[in-house]
């Protein structure tokens, strides 16, 4: 059984918060392969993002999910996605990108429901969403998968004669339509609206609405119908849809740890939006012992994941 490493209300999962109200971080907790630490810089009032460790002896699972329209779409993730990743990895015999998948579509599919019962008396659930990064560590293999512009990037001790001692590796795709690739992929699904991706209010935007082509919820933006539902065209503009214009197919990366990755870093967009890869990395590896504090600066909800030599080696000799 996996066992959480936090717990709720957020007043009582982090052990130091700012002087503002709106910080908290963690002191570095074990999981199975080494140690992790958590901070959180809270935007506003109302906290729309998550994050959860869980561990058991032989395996880890991270998620970070950075909510966008309030915070149930985030809310939901975080208490649906991991049962559904265990459930389907205990009937298949392990996980997989298979098993990934199928726990993606199962929360998308959940929430889904949840939005139809709800939309009667609170039509604004339907533009509710969720970015949605995922690491599972399981006998030595890492998996990473996301929706959205959260990023996974993995700091790895260099060769000798390199001048930076750690390595940036990012093991995660940004979904934003601000990277040329995304956005050339969204238009390319969608020949006949060549309004799909438009230059709005400084970025490009989906229908000139939002930045990630991936997520957990969006409902109006998947499924027509709810665009022509007149209690949802009473909530706000409606947009009107051939097609979805937003999936929620997880970009999934699966990679053996090797002796010499030293950590993970999972950040929602906050983090990636003021440092590069290569800039974080570094912070993390000059303060290995009080990684939360030297990136609270940032807004975003950030867990680090550090790695032992000892317990990759054992997982290496387990396969």
């Amino acid at each position: 059984m996996l066992r959480s490493c936090l717990c709720r209300p957020l007043e009582r999962c982090f052990g130091r918060r700012g002087g503002d109200g709106l910080m908290w971080n963690m002191d570095l907790k074990p999981h199975a392969s080494g140690d992790f630490s958590i901070a959180v810089v809270q935007a506003n009032s109302s906290l729309e993002d998550q994050g959860q460790v869980f561990t058991s002896p032989s395996a880890t699972y991270v998620g970070v999910y950075d909510g966008h329209g309030g915070p149930e779409a985030s809310r939901f993730v975080n208490k649906h996605l991991f049962p559904y990743l265990n459930k389907f990895a205990l009937e298949q015999g392990g996980l997989s990108a298979d098993v990934i998948k199928k726990a993606f579509n199962a929360t998308e599919e959940e929430f889904l429901h949840v939005v139809k019962r709800s939309l009667p008396a609170r039509p604004q659930i339907a533009s509710v969403g969720s970015c949605c990064l995922v690491g599972a560590i399981s006998n030595g293999v890492l998996y990473v998968a996301n929706l959205g512009d959260s990023r996974a990037v993995l700091g790895r001790r260099a060769s000798e004669g390199r001048k930076n001692p750690v390595v940036a590796e990012r093991l995660s795709t940004d979904h934003n339509v601000s990277v040329e690739e995304v956005r050339r992929e969204v238009e390319a699904l969608h020949p006949d609206d060549s309004h799909i991706v438009v230059y709005t209010r400084g970025v490009w935007r989906i229908k000139g609405i939002i930045q990630v082509s991936r997520s957990i919820g969006d409902v109006y933006l998947k499924k027509p119908e709810f665009n022509r539902d007149p209690i949802f065209q009473q909530f706000g503009n409606p947009v009107p849809l051939k097609r979805p214009v937003m999936t929620a197919e997880p970009s999934i990366r699966i990679r053996k740890l090797l002796p010499q990755d030293s950590f993970l870093i999972f950040a929602s967009d906050g983090l990636w939006e003021q440092l590069s890869d290569e800039a974080a990395v570094e912070i993390v590896f000059k303060n290995p012992r009080a990684v939360s504090a030297h990136l609270l600066t940032f807004f975003s909800y950030i867990i680090c994941l550090g790695f032992t030599f000892d317990c990759i080696q054992r997982c290496q000799q387990y396969n």
